[in-house]
């Protein structure tokens, strides 16, 4: 799913500023015909119309483009708790849909009163009202309003994770994860010299003769679960959630500023996912391991090689299992 389409969730003084504006010039534009008490209800009747019409579209626009949690992938429900105030989240949606729906109520009532009134003062009472109200109505869910605001910018960092074979890099910061999935794919993740670039999950993607697998560049963990951070909590989310391979990427060349025994601490966590070996950085002086490395590690060419293998085996498996769903659908 795609979040970076998400548009900005603009704050009450921007929405009504903008929904007054409009009214007040529509009124300067439309040519009314009339009496001249028809033509002041007329007018007053349009302007209502206008900053209705411009705010309950632009709420409407704000619950629609957040995604329903009802239909929303599990990985992505379990990313949104670990990011957000989810409760928040979904406090201020709330508070959207009845602002919303309080400003079509509010016109309601003064059309109303607005086409009763037989006198010009009434008329601008009624449309003074209105204005007031739904300057408080707005004004009440400004907090909430900027919490969405907060939240998309949070949500537009999400990876746009696809339904297929996914391969996860894993390994301290700076270790060369980014630097791997631009290798392995078109992606051009962005690195540095300092520990925690990747701030967020970057995507790529490989083709082997039509089989496709998803790559995630997980941001560097330091393997303190009692401590971590942000990006490290949704790096291993990704890692129980969705990874189908792991490649975990060792510095032997002390460049990342992590020592050889700290990066076998980690990997002792995910032994059990039996993750495929990379080391990095084997241009550099001491960036080749020595006899001493305890792990059967893979080349460049051949983590490729495994990948495909990996892939067009599950890919087999997976179509050998739609036929066998198939042939039994028929049998019954």
């Amino acid at each position: 799913m795609n979040f970076e389409k998400l548009a900005p969730v603009e704050s009450s003084k921007v929405l009504l500023d903008i929904a007054f504006r409009k009214a007040r010039e529509k009124e300067k534009q439309k040519k009314l015909e009339g009496s001249w008490l028809q033509i002041i209800k007329r007018k007053e009747s349009l302007k209502l119309d206008i900053v209705k019409d411009d705010l309950v579209s632009k709420l409407e626009r704000i619950l629609s483009q957040f995604p329903q949690t009802e239909v929303l992938p599990e990985f992505y429900i379990k990313l949104m708790r670990l990011t957000l105030e989810f409760s928040e989240l979904k406090k201020s949606l709330g508070a959207a849909n009845w602002a919303s729906r309080r400003i079509r109520m509010l016109h309601k009532e003064y059309i109303s009163k607005i086409n009763r009134a037989q006198e010009q003062p009434y008329m601008r009472k009624a449309s003074t009202e209105f204005y007031g109200r739904v300057s408080s109505t707005l004004k009440q869910i400004d907090q909430n309003l900027k919490y969405l605001e907060e939240s998309r910018r949070i949500m537009r960092t999400y990876p746009d994770i696809k339904e297929m074979y996914t391969v996860c890099i894993y390994g301290f910061p700076n270790v060369g994860k980014s630097t791997l999935l631009n290798k392995l794919s078109s992606t051009k993740a962005k690195t540095a010299a300092y520990a925690f670039t990747t701030k967020t999950i970057n995507a790529g993607y490989m083709d082997f003769d039509g089989v496709k697998i998803q790559i995630l560049d997980l941001p560097g963990t330091l393997a303190r679960p009692e401590k971590m951070n942000n990006i490290e909590m949704q790096a291993e989310l990704v890692l129980e959630e969705l990874a189908k391979v792991v490649i975990f990427v060792f510095d032997v060349s002390g460049s990342s500023g992590y020592p050889l025994d700290k990066q076998k601490q980690l990997f002792k966590k995910i032994k059990d996912k039996n993750p495929l070996v990379y080391v990095s950085k084997t241009d550099l002086p001491d960036g080749v391991p020595g006899e001493d490395f305890p792990y059967t590690y893979l080349t460049f060419e051949g983590l490729k090689e495994e990948l495909q293998q990996l892939a067009t085996k599950a890919a087999k498996e997976s179509e050998e299992k739609k036929a066998d769903i198939a042939s039994s659908e028929e049998s019954h």
